[in-house]
């Protein structure tokens, strides 16, 4: 690693100290000026002239004359600073095994960058897997007092996604978020690559929530752990709401498997339309609450319904490069005598008698079809082995 690599890394570490997620001023200061004089001037080791002003100003595009946004900004972050300590940081991801991970580097998911001005400054990540292309992401989220329907559902879309190959994306918190990683671990854990994702608002050193410990050793361990704050942070609810749009812009499709009418999972519903990201819901019981964030979905038109795997499937990749789920389901289904006839051939089939024969005038009263038209279609009913000669007259073939 080069001096200067060396020198951003430290510098956004120490950045992500710094700043909360989505720090408006602090990322649009980046932005403007670059991390490493960023953090300078949050040091107050260099001063901000007008042009720098006038470009933050255009950043987060203020009326112009209005206060400078930056004054707040110093006042914000002044407390931080002297417990500003990047190398100590470093090293304690170092003893968790993880990596720091930054724009500048090879392994950044190039998805974030959708977020533009709100990208993270970097991510503190643990596991032994890289961080899979976003279009091989799906996001499963819900309600954390999941019912007992909406878990049967994540347990069955999660393994239909990771075995086709997907990693499951959430932020393991409980009730659906969880059951999304445990179904994705048990589905596709040990393989070569990431089961499964979870997004923390806390550090990835800590195990929150402390019910979930057992879950996000596992995660750990079989995928992928993921914060844009250091270790040692505190979650608390700024930070899980922005920790929302990671996982929406991380994922090729997110779906809400069961949401109340005021969902955290409807946040990150709307951060992922709000990218252009796809979003499913599963459709659940009028009468059940934790439904009603996913019919609210629908109904507004942000979202899909979606029933299974091969539906999220559909809506995460360009038409033509996945399966579609209603082909899917289609070549499944099994197949009927009616299936791909003509109205008249139909109408011929249904006046066929199944034992004793009839005859082509009988058919043509019957069917409602000239006697021309009867001929031709017995011709084509026979061919497709839906009707048969018999004792001078016609019947429908025996199953």
């Amino acid at each position: 690693m080069s001096g200067r690599e060396q020198d951003l890394r430290l510098t956004r570490a120490a950045l992500s100290r710094l700043f909360e997620p989505s720090d408006a001023v602090g990322l649009a200061l980046v932005s403007v000026v670059g991390p490493v004089d960023a953090l300078r001037i949050a040091r107050r080791e260099i001063g901000v002239g007008t042009d720098v002003n006038r470009r933050l100003g255009e950043a987060l595009d203020l009326p112009d004359g209005s206060r400078r946004p930056l004054e707040d900004g110093l006042a914000r972050w002044a407390p931080r600073l002297r417990d500003l300590a990047p190398e100590r940081d470093l090293a304690g991801l170092d003893r968790l095994g993880g990596r720091l991970v930054t724009p500048e580097s090879g392994a950044w998911p190039t998805a974030l960058d959708d977020l533009q001005q709100a990208a993270p400054l970097c991510l503190w990540v643990r596991g032994r897997h890289e961080i899979p292309p976003s279009a091989r992401l799906a996001a499963l989220v819900g309600s954390r007092d999941s019912t007992t329907y909406g878990s049967s559902v994540t347990s069955d879309l999660a393994a239909g996604l990771g075995t086709r190959g997907f990693t499951v994306v959430s932020g393991g918190a409980y009730g659906i978020d969880a059951q999304a990683h445990r179904a994705a671990l048990a589905t596709t854990g040990g393989g070569d690559h990431a089961a499964t994702i979870a997004i923390l608002a806390c550090g990835i050193d800590r195990y929150y929530p402390a019910g979930n410990e057992d879950l996000l050793r596992a995660i750990a361990d079989q995928g992928v752990l993921i914060s844009e704050v250091p270790p040692g942070s505190s979650p608390t609810r700024w930070r899980f709401l922005q920790r929302n749009r990671l996982i929406a812009a991380l994922s090729a499709v997110t779906v809400v498997v069961e949401a109340r009418w005021r969902s955290g999972a409807l946040n990150t519903a709307h951060h992922a339309a709000g990218l252009g990201r796809p979003v499913g819901a599963v459709p659940g019981s009028v009468h059940s609450a934790n439904s009603a964030g996913c019919h609210r979905l629908l109904r507004d038109g942000t979202a899909v319904c979606v029933t299974d795997a091969a539906d999220v499937i559909e809506l995460a990749g360009p038409f033509g490069t996945a399966p579609l789920g209603d082909l899917a389901r289609a070549d499944a289904a099994p197949v009927l005598d009616h299936d791909g006839l003509t109205i008249p051939d139909l109408l011929l089939l249904d006046g066929l008698p199944v034992r004793a024969p009839t005859t082509v005038d009988k058919l043509s009263v019957v069917a409602g079809l000239s006697t021309r038209e009867v001929i031709s279609g017995l011709a084509r009913l026979e061919l497709a082995g839906l009707a048969v000669r018999a004792g001078g007259g016609w019947c429908r073939r025996r199953a």
